[in-house]
């Protein structure tokens, strides 16, 4: 045998693991190999064998057989079996799998959205933080304090308008609604602050002010200059030059809402100052130009707009005289808006449709996975519960995500258990089925709560904000117990007190106190604020209250962790338990979830001992988890009479799996409701 042919051979010898496929240069051939010799008595029980068996049974597996003996192998039962199996174990389990998934999905309740999980905080800029020294906020001092946010647990935050403007409304009379006004910075700071809160995760609300602009707009120079475009651009009308009073309308600030404009020699409408000229949104023009404000700024990235005073949107075509309140009263002495009933200047036909249409401008940009827009709608209706309701999204069209609820700025009227459970229940008897309630007890246009209710009464105040079902929204320096400013006619800023000094909104828009330091933090750089900072800013400000635990700062932190940990807090059934002269009580449940919690509010002039004996889904024995009286945290207590000090508050936590609500419904609510499954620590619809 050749070299060649021994390395061949042994090659083939190496790679071929079974001996019938040897080389038959070895000296024999591969049926020898594969059936050697054997002794005689023997050879012919091989070959019997040989015959009963099939070619190659003897041939075992072997790694890099031809295809035909794969297949060969592959159709025995001993193979084919185990892999059928497998197969339709495997689709048994896919199928078993997309199952649960769809039953999953289909069995949850939605998700929250960011504007239902955290407090909405209102932060009016002139007075929050102060970044270059000249005595105003700006953007740049909001970016400053983000991390107060964070600390409170905050996720939304509502800003006041920025847009440039000659400032005879604080900036609610806008100039250009597409440029920062210098005051408050630039165009580039308005970027970094966005970009920097969406990378903490906090979201952006804007003011958006449709219903007017201000005087030096273009579009009121081109108007008033009858512009062909820009003519109907404004409420119009003839009137005489002398005595420019078309109707007996009269504005929010007081006196006729028609002025004179020499230049085009007719009167326009201004339902606020007549420096803030109503735009007229029957014209098609206008609302074009409105939309693609509102698109330009979902550009930048903003979160949401709460759009200011928009029952004053629309008013009637025909012009005619409102009806007096006092029908005996001379009509030449109407001059103030309380004396008229709105029936032409406000909640017009076609209102709604227009909010519709911005709504769904925004749902376009609510596309992209967590970055749903948000709308809020302010409308004051005051006994008119009914209109602000109408405001809500319905099952067929979207609108505002909630109206602002205002009604428990009369809580201050009068201080009772009695009177809160009326104005809550106002809001929640009225609120279409299936919406998300909001409550606020303060803003910029009202007196601090702090002031109108007193100090005794923040910490419960507070406790109910933030308990109740629904969004909470915070006016700045609530969460520390700020209260009103003394100003006098010389430090007035606000127009409505410069008309009426009993009328000033500046008390409540004092500067934001931070510390005990020069102008409390507020402005460190020079001692210039544009309003003066409340003398007690050394006691009540952020730096002092986040070292005491007791604080009404640290209660508020508190509460806003245990809203968002706890789901009977977030999205469970609220269930009224007790009302009194002075006490308000109420439940949180949430059905599965063994977990549920107290409220016992007491909002009355002295202390009081609630029995709850007779609310059998209550455990005897209870607990306190939080009382606005530190001493009584942890403090056990009987159902059948529970002590609160007036102003005082607690949080009961107790475990039960006995629910309050299957068996008194006409006494609870909840927007969507929702079950616990403890064994898989899942929400499902129930």
């Amino acid at each position: 045998m050749s070299v060649a042919q021994a390395a061949g051979s042994m090659e083939l010898e190496e790679c071929t693991r079974n001996p019938g496929y040897s080389d038959v240069d070895r000296g024999g051939s591969a049926e020898d190999t594969i059936n050697p010799v054997e002794p005689e008595e023997r050879r012919d029980t091989t070959a019997l064998k040989l015959d009963a068996d099939a070619e190659y049974t003897q041939i075992k597996p072997y790694a890099g057989m031809p295809k035909e003996m794969v297949l060969l192998h592959s159709s025995k039962a001993r193979y084919r079996v185990p892999r059928e199996i497998m197969f339709w174990l495997m689709v048994a389990c896919t199928l078993a799998l997309v199952a649960c998934t769809v039953t999953v999905i289909a069995l949850s309740p939605r998700c929250l959205q960011w504007w239902q999980v955290s407090p909405v905080y209102q932060v009016y800029l002139r007075s929050f933080r102060d970044s270059d020294g000249d005595g105003v906020g700006d953007l740049k001092g909001i970016q400053q304090q983000l991390d107060h946010f964070q600390y409170l647990n905050i996720k939304s935050v509502w800003v006041s308008p920025f847009y440039r403007s000659p400032m005879r409304d604080s900036g609610y009379d806008v100039e250009d609604f597409r440029a920062i006004d210098p005051l408050f910075g630039t165009m580039q700071d308005f970027e970094e602050l966005l970009a920097e809160m969406q990378n903490k995760g906090l979201k952006l609300i804007m003011d958006f002010i449709p219903n007017h602009t201000s005087d030096r707009h273009r579009w009121f120079n081109l108007s008033r200059t009858g512009d062909p475009h820009y003519k109907d651009y404004y409420v119009w009308t003839d009137c005489n030059g002398s005595a420019p009073r078309p109707n007996n309308w009269v504005s929010v600030f007081g006196k006729s809402s028609w002025t004179y404009d020499e230049v085009r020699g007719q009167c326009y409408l201004h339902q606020f100052l007549k420096e803030q000229p109503d735009l007229n949104f029957r014209n098609p023009h206008v609302r074009k130009e409105m939309t693609d404000i509102i698109r330009f700024w979902l550009e930048k990235g903003v979160d949401g707009f709460r759009m200011g005073a928009v029952k004053h949107l629309m008013e009637a075509a025909h012009l005619r005289d409102e009806p007096q309140v006092d029908p005996n009263k001379a009509p030449e002495s109407v001059a103030s808006e309380w004396d008229l009933h709105h029936d032409y200047t406000t909640s017009q036909l076609g209102l709604h449709d227009l909010l519709r249409d911005w709504r769904a401008e925004m749902d376009v940009y609510s596309r992209e996975p967590g970055r749903y827009r948000f709308m809020v709608s302010e409308s004051y209706d005051y006994h008119e519960v009914d209109k602000t309701m109408m405001y809500y999204s319905t099952p067929l069209v979207k609108e505002n995500d909630f109206p602002f609820n205002f009604y428990l700025l009369d809580l201050p009227q009068n201080t009772s258990g009695l009177w809160v459970k009326h104005l809550v229940q106002l809001w929640m008897a009225n609120m279409p089925k299936g919406q998300w309630a909001n409550w606020l007890v303060g803003n910029h246009d009202k007196p601090r709560i702090a002031s109108s209710a007193g100090q005794t009464y923040i910490r419960v105040i507070n406790m109910l904000l933030l308990t109740l079902p629904g969004t909470p929204t915070t006016y700045y320096g609530e969460e520390i117990g700020m209260e009103n400013i003394n100003v006098t006619d010389s430090q007035t800023q606000d127009p409505a007190g410069k008309y009426n000094a009993s009328a000033s909104r500046d008390p409540q828009r004092s500067p934001m106190q931070w510390s005990g330091d020069m102008n409390a933090g507020f402005n460190n750089k020079t001692n210039i604020t544009w309003l003066p900072v409340h003398p007690n800013y050394t006691s009540i400000n952020v730096e002092v209250q986040r070292e005491d635990e007791g604080s009404v700062l640290a209660q508020y932190r508190f509460l806003t962790a245990l809203r968002q940990s706890e789901l009977a807090l977030q999205r469970g059934w609220f269930c009224y338990v007790h009302a009194d002269a002075s006490v308000f009580s109420y439940l949180r449940e949430l059905d599965g979830l063994n977990r549920a919690f107290l409220i016992v509010l007491n909002f009355g002039k002295e202390s009081a001992i609630t029995d709850l004996s007779s609310i059998r889904e209550l455990p005897d024995q209870l607990k306190v988890l939080k009382s606005t009286n530190q001493v009584n945290d942890g403090k056990a207590l009987q159902k059948s009479g529970i002590p609160t000090e007036a102003g005082e508050s607690l949080v009961i936590q107790y475990s039960t799996s006995t629910r309050f609500n299957p068996s008194h419904p006409e006494q609870c609510y909840v927007s969507e409701k929702a079950c616990y499954l403890s064994a898989m620590d899942i929400l499902y619809k129930c």
